[in-house]
């Protein structure tokens, strides 16, 4: 069965974006070699990435651009190159190269990709998608990079969450810049 994660930049507080939608704190420029290794490293896993209709139309608004081929080219070759899914009841189409747009049942089609063949997928961004999920019991891990700053307000990737779920901590790595990297299991 194929593996299911979700990677999400968090502030200290917990929140992934603001109440407005922002999440231009999470993309500051930094110099940090060793941190910038880590997320090309990142970015050259492979697999497949899901994303809600927000987290895609942002992503797609970016990824193809001359700009993001020159800031980030090896994060930009991959994210244009990986196959995606973008789950949603609203679009019509999804233009993105090698993108897949899927209207029916969240759980149901999340169900079908995991039995299928094929490396890990990762949601990135896409909080509701997150926690409807969470509380399928179809996500295998999370992966959060703790941002050293406070928003005071928005919100989480589990907003709407109605159950507890217990975590185990598998991995953790701090870096110079003052950012965490965080990777949590559900208890079995």
């Amino acid at each position: 069965m194929r593996k299911l994660s979700v990677f999400n930049q968090i502030s200290v507080d917990g929140y992934f974006k603001t109440p407005d939608g922002d999440i231009s704190w999470a993309h500051q420029p930094d110099n940090d070699p060793e941190f910038k290794e880590f997320t090309n490293s990142n970015a050259l896993a492979g697999g497949m990435l899901l994303f809600g209709r927000k987290t895609y139309e942002m992503m797609e608004s970016f990824w193809p651009t001359p700009q993001a081929a020159k800031q980030f080219p090896e994060v930009a070759r991959q994210m244009n190159s990986l196959p995606k899914v973008v789950f949603s009841t609203t679009m019509e189409k999804a233009s993105w190269n090698n993108t897949t747009l899927v209207k029916g049942d969240l759980g149901a089609a999340v169900r079908q990709l995991k039995s299928e063949p094929g490396g890990p997928m990762t949601i990135m961004g896409s909080g509701t998608i997150v926690s409807q999920l969470t509380q399928a019991g179809l996500i295998d891990e999370y992966q959060m990079l703790v941002h050293p700053v406070v928003l005071g307000d928005g919100a989480t990737m589990f907003d709407g969450a109605r159950k507890m779920l217990n975590l185990t901590l598998t991995t953790s790595r701090t870096f110079r810049n003052g950012r965490a990297y965080l990777v949590y299991q559900p208890k079995v």
